[in-house]
């Protein structure tokens, strides 16, 4: 008979187990080496999408409301137009340069130009199909604001002038005539026309 008070001893290990064992954890390391790591951008991927992310966050802040507007509207209108040509893809944002070349144009100083126009197109009531030189004024009069034209303004705002047409800011108008213009008009009639081109231009 046997009784409860022997004790048994774990067996050894077998050689076939421990090399089953260390097979399989080759086995498990090697899978793990095979296996493809996660993809990590490198730190100059990174400098450039933060450097192009403060490019565009500068030109946006650059733009007023309703520029930002006429933006998306005219975004939204060439991805329309490029899905119906075929996808072809198009610049995000206009270049800077347009921009700057549209401000400038908004601010030219005030400057006496020319033109070559007929008779007719003066909107005179002549019919002639002889050329003159018309000469006018352009431009902007910003610089020559003065103090009249700044209390004139405020006096608007305030509606202490609200019948009387006044202009709150100098334009840009001719200062002197050039010679008056002689011309034929279609029926063989002699016609002379004072004060038509402009000499010299000026902010009034």
């Amino acid at each position: 008979m046997f009784n409860g008070s022997r004790k048994y001893s774990p067996l050894p290990s077998s050689p076939s187990s421990s090399r089953a064992s260390s097979s399989s954890s080759s086995s498990s390391s090697s899978s793990s080496s095979l296996l493809p790591a996660a993809p990590r951008r490198s730190p100059r991927a990174l400098q450039r999408h933060s450097s192009l992310l403060s490019q565009y966050s500068s030109l946006l802040e650059s733009y007023t409301e309703g520029e930002i507007r006429q933006l998306i509207s005219a975004l939204v209108e060439r991805y329309s137009q490029a899905m119906n040509s075929g996808g072809h893809e198009l610049p995000l944002f206009p270049r800077s340069g347009s921009r700057r070349k549209r401000a400038r144009a908004r601010h030219k100083p005030c400057a006496l130009k020319e033109l070559e126009v007929s008779v007719s197109e003066l909107g005179l009531g002549y019919e002639s199909d002889e050329t003159v030189l018309f000469r006018y004024c352009s431009g902007t009069c910003e610089a020559a604001i003065r103090s009249y034209d700044l209390s004139l303004k405020s006096m608007r705002s305030r509606r202490r002038i609200k019948k009387e047409k006044v202009r709150a800011r100098p334009c840009c108008r001719p200062l002197a005539y050039d010679d008056d213009v002689s011309f034929l008009d279609a029926y063989n009639r002699y016609y002379t026309v004072n004060e038509l081109s402009a000499k010299e231009c000026g902010c009034v």
